[in-house]
């Protein structure tokens, strides 16, 4: 899709930098996935100690009790 953005130029070029890619349009389609990805993680916080799972980690790990 096409679309025309007027972007702060000194934004999109730190941005550039600081991700080492060298197009515009990959910076801000990185920058969007990126966006999508926090918004995702922040929607399954709202679960912590919320599910309970009932799972044994030391079984799944393969550990085995010493005493």
């Amino acid at each position: 899709m096409r679309t025309t953005l007027d972007l702060p130029e000194d934004l999109v070029n730190e941005a550039m930098k600081a991700t080492h890619i060298n197009t515009k349009t990959k910076v801000i389609i990185t920058a969007l996935e990126e966006l999508i990805r926090k918004s995702r993680i922040s929607g399954l916080k709202e679960f912590k100690g919320k599910v309970d799972l009932d799972i044994d980690m030391n079984a799944i790990r393969g550990r085995q009790c010493r005493y």
